[in-house]
């Protein structure tokens, strides 16, 4: 096994940036929702981290990546534990040790899990999520990262293409979250209370450190310091401004006012929309996937009130959506000039449908898994431990009830004479 100092470097220091990503989450998240729960939500994402990581190292990695079953459904449990790390991973020729590689792919896991609690927000026990976490990584997450990131799953087989996670991250978050709307139920006077957010600064700083971190989560998954990272970052790059520039444009024809947290979820969905895409496109291409999934995702969230369910912060609508058009998109954009490993051009670059149809595919089977068993393992935890907070707890707001703090303390002032 040859490894190369530079690869590694690179992605260990995309590792932390796709971890400092969930810090971001619970900015970008928090910001949005009522300041009596901004602390559960931040302790929430930070509590995510832990747990995730954890189940990462004992089952899910192995899950996720270990040797294969018979057809390619999941990986054994050679490698639980983080057992075997002198190893080369199955099916991959790294230049870079498999504890790197087990690192950056455990911060992914953590980032999709923390997804989740934008859909959970202001209503959600805190044991019972993690809970709830715990066990989506390995029954979820895991399967469906076997299926399109390892070689030997069986869409990867197929010829499936998802450079960063469209369908392991995005679209996964983005059924999961559906089906947990569902099960958790509305808050308390959803819609018809209006609930703004509480310091739009916060989202806009979360926003950003997002940004920051997903040229780790794109061009890391290059896993190695070359062309292609430096394609998938600036195609992040270009992406993220497109889907901000698209947001705010419609929604300034639709409303006659462009939003600060228009622009902050438009760059999210750009960012989005090209994870799948970014080490198989070029530059212009990444410019019009980004342009779609900040329109897409903008249609998509506001479809939610009239479809009645209350995914609060809009993974559905951001994430599920926007990554359902990247998905789809690489069967339009896909090159072998940009990246030759690939087996099928897209339509733009003169190949078949059949790209396409692999890719539609893979939507749908992701759809269809991470919907039906969030909805049972949702139901379980809801049925056993309890998965949503009462009624006079969520009134009261998640901060002082569960965890007794408050995020914002002003009885306690004193004033302070000039010059003692």
């Amino acid at each position: 096994m040859h490894i190369d100092s530079g690869d590694t470097a690179w992605v260990l220091g995309s590792a932390a940036l796709v971890l400092f990503m969930t810090p971001g989450l619970a900015l970008f998240y928090g910001g949005m929702i009522r300041s009596k729960n901004v602390l559960a939500m931040i302790v929430a994402n930070f509590a995510t981290i832990a747990i995730v990581s954890v189940v990462w190292a004992v089952a899910a990695y192995s899950v996720a990546f270990g040797p294969n079953t018979a057809g390619g459904l999941l990986g054994t449990l050679h490698l639980a534990g983080l057992a075997h790390a002198d190893q080369q991973v199955p099916g991959l020729h790294l230049s870079v040790p498999p504890l790197a590689f087990a690192a950056f792919q455990m911060m992914f896991a953590v980032i999709t899990a923390a997804l989740l609690t934008g859909t959970v927000a202001e209503r959600a026990k805190f044991g019972g999520f993690l809970v709830f976490a715990a066990i989506w990584v390995v029954v979820v997450y895991a399967p469906i990262a076997h299926w399109v990131f390892s070689p030997h799953g069986w869409l990867a087989q197929r010829g499936v293409l998802d450079f960063a996670g469209g369908n392991v991250v995005e679209i996964d978050s983005g059924a999961s979250a559906l089906a947990l709307a569902f099960v958790i139920g509305r808050r308390h006077g959803w819609p018809r209370e209006v609930v703004a957010p509480h310091s739009l600064p916060f989202t806009m700083v979360g926003a950003g450190i997002l940004w920051f971190g997903w040229f780790g989560f794109n061009a890391g998954s290059a896993l190695a310091s070359g062309t292609l990272a430096a394609q998938a970052l600036i195609g992040t790059q270009l992406a993220a401004c497109a889907g901000l520039l698209a947001w705010c444009g419609l929604e300034k024809a639709r409303t006659g006012h462009a939003t600060t947290l228009g622009a902050a979820s438009g760059a999210v969905a750009g960012l989005v929309a090209i994870t799948p895409a970014a080490g198989y496109v070029n530059s212009m291409a990444a410019i019009a996937i980004g342009a779609a999934g900040g329109a897409v995702a903008l249609f998509a969230v506001n479809a939610k009130h009239r479809a009645g369910y209350d995914d609060a912060l809009d993974v559905v609508g951001v994430h599920g959506a926007a990554g359902i058009v990247g998905t789809l998109l690489v069967g339009v954009f896909a090159s072998k000039v940009v990246n030759p490993a690939i087996r099928f051009d897209g339509l733009i670059d003169g190949g078949s449908a059949h790209l396409l149809g692999v890719q539609l595919l893979a939507v749908a089977v992701t759809i269809a898994w991470a919907f039906t068993m969030t909805w049972i393992i949702a139901t379980l935890v809801q049925r056993t431990i309890g998965l949503r907070v009462n009624e006079s707890d969520e009134l009261e707001g998640l901060d002082t009830a569960i965890h007794a703090e408050s995020a914002y303390e002003f009885g306690n002032t004193r004033a302070v004479r000039i010059g003692s």
